[in-house]
């Protein structure tokens, strides 16, 4: 399913012409995209038009400006996100010369709709740390608590104010170790590796018939969960409504079926095959090398 066309940058005749606008303070930064970003980014790189399928995929090394590009469509657009987007005070200007058209008869976003970062599902690693961690202390105050109780001589219950003291006691008495914490211990949330947690957050985040912007989804994942990530977002585009606008480098979801991708590190950017990019030729020519060893 296609809810987004396609989406355009200024080009840099109307980046000059906004920036030479400015103040001379500005003027004279005008020609550092360190200084004006997101200005002087993509005029360079001669991209001035995204065009989307079912699964878009931009790639690109490090400051490509793959992942400022996610950025643009989701601020531009409103995509909801939990992850901070990186602001600077030119972001808003920028946002204002860019133009993005809906499939026809598409009139807004649809509901669902959603960027995830790679900080989100870092962010969500934490909290489970934070959880367990603290379940991990209450687990050795038990410990000495179940201890401290069984040596302790059993004494008659005076009153019902001793209830749950007298039982506890019992308890700590009649039950192994084991019991006696399980029963007062909350559950950990997650028993899973970061890979796998980081991809069942995927797959609980992403659901049916809306656009989402995934940025480096790969992100720590092991090859064998990158292609089971590949095959459920494969089937989310096909079978399911979605569409998908990916930043990545991972040759096992470049490799998706029918991915337009867009190679932001070429010059103009273009649009070519997944054997084609340079980070994918560098993984074939290292196995074909030791080809003989496998």
């Amino acid at each position: 399913m296609v809810y987004l066309k396609d989406f355009s940058l200024p080009v840099l005749r109307d980046e000059d012409k906004f920036l030479l606008s400015y103040p001379y303070q500005l003027e004279m930064k005008c020609f550092s995209h360190d200084n004006v970003y997101p200005f002087r980014l993509f005029p360079q790189k001669g991209l001035e038009r995204l065009e989307f399928e079912p699964i878009t995929i931009l790639y690109g090394g490090n400051g490509s400006g793959k992942s400022t590009l996610l950025n643009l469509i989701s601020k531009k657009l409103g995509v909801p996100s939990s992850a901070p987007i990186n602001e600077t005070p030119y972001m808003d200007d920028h946002l204002a010369m860019c133009r993005y058209e809906f499939e026809y008869g598409i009139k807004k976003l649809p509901a669902g709709s959603m960027r995830i970062a790679s900080d989100d599902v870092f962010d969500m690693l934490l909290e489970i740390r934070s959880v367990n961690g603290e379940i991990d202390r209450k687990r050795e105050e038990l410990f000495e608590e179940y201890y401290e109780t069984r040596e302790k001589p059993m004494e008659p219950m005076r009153d019902l104010a001793q209830y749950e003291e007298f039982k506890r006691r019992i308890e700590a008495k009649s039950k192994t170790k084991s019991v006696y914490v399980s029963r007062r211990l909350p559950r950990e949330m997650d028993g899973r590796s970061n890979g796998e947690t980081a991809f069942y957050y995927f797959t609980q985040k992403i659901g049916e018939n809306a656009l989402y912007l995934l940025d480096e989804p790969e992100n720590s994942l092991s090859p064998k969960l990158q292609r089971e990530l590949a095959r459920f977002l494969e089937d989310s585009a096909r079978f399911f409504g979605c569409q998908l606008i990916i930043s990545t480098h991972s040759p096992f979801l470049l490799a998706m079926k029918g991915a337009r991708i867009y190679d932001l590190d070429s010059r103009p950017v273009q649009v070519k095959k997944w054997t084609e990019l340079e980070n994918v030729r560098e993984y074939y020519e290292f196995f074909d090398e030791h080809s003989t060893e496998f």
